[in-house]
């Protein structure tokens, strides 16, 4: 939505965007205030920053400033969007960017099919004018960390003969950062980048300090692994991870304490202590969160007894055959 937002403004007349009641919650108006920066029109219909959204144009470029502590992806958006405008668009942050790596992404993805985008102090910037056009016509899609995660922590805390999870070819991508969290904690971890290859054996997992201000969607994997590893561990800068399709900091937090784990939820923080744990087996609601629900099949796994996981279609977002891979890896999946 985010992306059709921005690209929207490129368009002569209005363009309407809605979606579920997901979509209909997420924050939208540092994105709106943006576009109308750039002599735009976009609004939210109820008045509150959130979808529908009504935006109008066609926007000619120009220079937005917007807040970096809501969403990487408006930053994205405008980059995507600004280098067919005009006059290009420049991105001022007010405040720190939070998830920097995934505007990584964006310029790594850019520079690829030939569009030049590029940080300049606080600022990013895109020239106008250019066109879409990847070397020889092509662009391989690299393998999705995030997706990876759930695999990694599988094989971390329950794959003693070991698991290799193919398509790990390096990328800009901050979820990359799982295999350095794991290592940290002690899994038996390896990773040949050449082939694109990381192999992960279940380990005596410890406790870490981990911030995920540049990796959000991280948070539900590595709490996780906390419940299942000794000591604790405690997840910081994670406010932001409140504003995803659930408040997920909230959701695990409630998800593993009904688990059996001990866990303290603070604003910013959430703590996981995993030598006051031993996980057992719930039935925890999905929340309509792909994420959550991929994360708690993974705690499922070492958990004792039966996890029932509801909503559990919605794994569908980001990794459609997700519960066909736990169950051709040996784990015991119905539905």
């Amino acid at each position: 939505m985010r992306l059709t937002t921005a690209t929207a403004a490129l368009a002569d007349g209005l363009t309407v965007l809605t979606g579920d009641s997901s979509l209909r919650s997420r924050p939208q108006g540092p994105l709106l205030d943006a576009i109308e920066q750039l002599g735009g029109r976009a609004e939210s219909t109820r008045a509150n920053g959130q979808a529908p959204l009504v935006v109008g144009g066609p926007v000619d470029g120009g220079t937005a400033s917007i807040p970096g502590d809501v969403s990487s992806q408006f930053v994205t958006a405008l980059l995507m969007a600004g280098a067919v405008s005009d006059e290009g668009i420049t991105v001022d942050l007010e405040t720190e960017l939070k998830s920097a790596p995934y505007v990584d992404i964006t310029l790594e993805v850019l520079e690829a099919y030939g569009v030049d985008a590029h940080r300049v102090d606080s600022a990013y910037r895109v020239e106008g004018g250019q066109s879409y056009a990847p070397e020889d016509g092509e662009y391989d899609v690299p393998g999705d960390f995030s997706s990876m995660s759930y695999l990694l922590a599988a094989g971390a805390l329950a794959a003693p003969d070991g698991l290799v999870v193919a398509g790990a070819q390096p990328s800009a991508q901050g979820d990359a950062a799982i295999v350095d969290i794991l290592e940290r904690m002690g899994a038996d971890i390896d990773w040949d980048r050449d082939a694109g290859e990381i192999t992960v054996s279940e380990s005596a997992l410890s406790g870490v300090e981990v911030s995920v201000a540049d990796t959000p969607d991280l948070l539900p994997t590595i709490a996780v692994l906390g419940a299942a590893a000794g000591g604790k561990t405690t997840i910081t800068d994670c406010e932001h991870v409140r504003y995803k399709e659930t408040d997920r900091v909230s959701v695990m937090a409630d998800s593993l304490t009904e688990m059996g784990a001990t866990v303290v939820e603070e604003r910013d923080r959430l703590t996981v202590r995993g030598e006051d744990t031993d996980l057992r087996g719930a039935t925890l609601p999905g929340r309509d969160d792909h994420r959550i629900i991929m994360s708690l099949a993974v705690a499922g796994l070492v958990a004792d007894g039966e996890t029932t996981i509801t909503e559990a279609e919605d794994v569908d977002v980001s990794f459609p055959g997700f519960f066909d891979v736990l169950a051709d890896l040996g784990a015991n999946v119905s539905r």
